[in-house]
């Protein structure tokens, strides 16, 4: 019963939740999700027992760090639903997500994965994936969109974006770049 009660966070454990939550953004955003929680202990300046008191598993940790992510993601496929010209709106909105992934490389994972005990963020995703349907759908009404073209495809060259791997931020996102508009003729009917 005590557990259900709501309770707020000394400072000090507040600070070790920020700076665990920053150091896991930054590990996950430069390498990935198979970076070791005692690395992102480590790097955060907190012990092991402190990161797994706040965040018992990765996918709890990831799922809190990826949150800012995914309203990104959301905000991006809002925009560009909302441009007049759907198929301007559709290629914005793959060049836009691609160097998001491209500055931070967690942005793959957030988006794709399904986290489906995070109930937030799994519906957060659902409704980017609506926007970018429905965005998919207009550009497709215009006949600039390949008619075979499904939302699986853009998931897939996303998931591949995310591989793309470059030895500076700004050589991942020219080369993002360049493969966002390989995606765009690829995609064009």
């Amino acid at each position: 019963m005590a557990d259900d009660l709501p309770h707020k966070l000394r400072s000090d454990a507040l600070d070790n939740r920020e700076r665990i939550l920053d150091a896991a953004r930054a590990v996950f955003a430069a390498e990935g999700m198979d970076v070791p929680m005692r690395e992102i202990a480590r790097r955060a300046g907190v012990g092991p027992a402190t990161l797994y008191r706040r965040f018992p598993t990765k996918q709890a940790l990831a799922t809190e760090a990826f949150t800012e992510q995914m309203h990104a993601c959301r905000t991006i496929a809002e925009e560009e639903l909302a441009d007049p010209d759907p198929w301007r709106g559709f290629c914005r909105m793959i060049e836009r997500l691609f160097e998001l992934q491209a500055r931070n490389r967690s942005v793959t994972t957030a988006f794709t994965s399904a986290f489906p005990h995070a109930i937030d963020l799994a519906a957060e995703r659902e409704h980017t994936l609506g926007s970018l349907a429905e965005l998919a759908r207009r550009a497709k009404d215009t006949g600039q969109l390949r008619p075979d073209f499904v939302l699986d495809d853009l998931i897939l060259v996303l998931m591949a974006n995310g591989g793309l791997h470059a030895a500076s931020a700004d050589a991942r996102i020219a080369v993002s770049r360049r493969f966002a508009a390989l995606a765009i003729r690829a995609f064009r009917a």
